[in-house]
This record gives structure tokens, C-alpha cells and sequence, in this order.
């Protein structure tokens, strides 16, 4: 056993595996920045094909060497391999690929605010194989690229993103333009930090009844505040409120 040649191959390995690891995060680092800086969307599904292009090679540097294996021997048995493979993978390289559309085509994006099968929250990532979006609570859903590819969903803009409303039913005889001054002086103050400063409470009617004339109060929060939060605070301040249609007579 020549063992010279044994400790050759070894310390190549490891030559190669570590200068592969110092290429992989300097790249890394580097794309990062340069995505953050361009328009291309910074996902981490880009990140994760140059790192797989890189120790692609730095497999195929340590096969003749180390192993005995021809490069193009191993890339012509690789693509036969792939074609096998491929059918059993076909949910994956469809997961890929439709991760690139997603992102080149600017579909969706990391910050994107989305409303994806009645979740809905904002997108945290694109890696190779799904998407993932976070809702005001934390909670995350995974959906794979594929099915988010062909499923409809509602990409909101900056003055709806944070709204939500809250439903109130006012006396027939009431006066709605002072209604309308209290609630939002009301909404306002009870929400205090946890509004966002770019918009005012909103208040707005949408019909009447034989009980009262139905409106909402729209209030417009931080994106970390959770609507159930907003919404608690803003109820419990206009409990009550002499104006507020009686709720009891209007089930009988």
C-alpha cells in the first residue's frame, strides 16, 4: 500500500474542500451585497444555485485527482443519472424552476405583502424549493413555489397592508358627521403607538337598516401589530357610546 500516495490524496481533499468553503461564503457575502444593491429581487434561491454551481466544481477538481475518475466520465454518467432521476424529482426541478420565475419575473418578492388561499402576511423568502410567508402573529406557511406559481393570490399595496376594520352599527337619528369626528378622535387615541403614523382613521358608511346605519372604522397599524390588538383597543373605547345602535333590539 503506498501510503505516500494515500496521504497525498487526503491532504488535497482537504485543500480543496477548504478553499471550496472560503470561495462558497466570499460569493455568498458577495452576491448578497450585490443583490441588496441591484434590483434584482435578494432571495435566497439565487444564493443557493451559485453555491451549488460552486461546489459543483470543486467536486469535479478532486475527482481525477483524488479518486481516479475522468471529469468528463463522471459529467456524461451524471447526465444519463439525471435523466433517471428527473422523473422521480420532477416536483423539485419544477419547485426550482418556478422559484426563478417568481423572482426574475418580480411576481413576488421578499417583502411582499400577500394574500395567498385566506393566509396572508409577509413574504420572508424564495428559497429553491418554496416560499415563505409570515403573518402578523409569526406564524409561517410554507408553499412550494409550484403551487404558488399557478395559484391566484393578492399582492397588497402599502395603504392596505396594514388596515383592517371594525364593524359598528349608529342610531338612525344620529347625527353621522359627528359620529364620524368622534369615532376617528376616539380610534386614534386608543390605538397611539401602535398606528402608523402615514395614515388617519378612517370611518365610512355602507348602508342602513330598520336598526341603524352600518359603517366601519378603519384603522391603519405597524406591521408588527397584530389586527386582533388594534381591533380590541378601538372596540372597548366606543363601547357604549350613546350614538351606538341598540344591538340587543336589533336581533329580536
Amino acid at each position: 500500500m503506498d501510503w505516500t500516495a494515500i496521504v497525498w490524496k487526503v491532504v488535497y481533499l482537504a485543500v480543496a474542500a477548504a478553499v471550496t468553503l472560503v470561495v462558497d461564503r466570499c460569493v455568498t457575502r458577495v452576491t448578497r451585497r450585490v443583490l441588496d444593491a441591484s434590483s434584482i429581487p435578494s432571495a435566497s434561491i439565487f444564493v443557493n444555485i451559485i453555491r451549488g454551481v460552486i461546489w459543483a466544481f470543486g467536486l469535479l477538481s478532486v475527482l481525477e485527482p483524488v479518486f481516479g475518475i475522468k471529469a468528463t466520465a463522471f459529467v456524461a454518467a451524471l447526465g444519463v443519472t439525471s435523466v433517471v432521476l428527473s422523473f422521480g424529482l420532477q416536483d423539485t426541478v419544477s419547485n426550482v424552476f418556478s422559484g426563478l420565475g417568481l423572482m426574475l419575473g418580480k411576481v413576488v418578492q421578499p417583502g411582499d405583502y400577500v394574500s395567498v388561499g385566506g393566509f396572508e402576511g409577509f413574504v420572508t423568502d424564495v428559497n429553491w424549493r418554496s416560499t415563505i410567508v409570515r403573518d402578523r402573529l409569526g406564524n409561517d406557511q410554507v408553499i412550494p413555489n409550484s403551487v404558488l406559481n399557478k395559484t391566484a393570490f393578492t399582492r397588497k399595496g402599502a395603504s392596505s397592508l396594514g388596515c383592517c376594520g371594525v364593524e359598528v352599527l349608529v342610531r338612525p337619528d344620529a347625527d353621522l358627521a359627528r359620529v364620524s369626528d368622534e369615532v376617528a378622535r376616539l380610534a386614534t387615541e386608543a390605538l397611539g403607538e401602535l398606528a402608523d403614523d402615514a395614515f388617519e382613521v378612517g370611518v365610512t358608511f355602507s348602508g342602513f337598516d330598520a336598526y341603524g346605519t352600518h359603517g366601519t372604522v378603519w384603522l391603519h397599524v405597524r406591521p408588527d401589530v397584530a389586527f386582533g390588538t388594534a381591533r380590541d383597543r378601538v372596540t372597548r373605547v366606543l363601547q357604549g357610546r350613546p350614538w351606538l345602535a341598540d344591538a340587543a333590539g336589533a336581533q329580536e
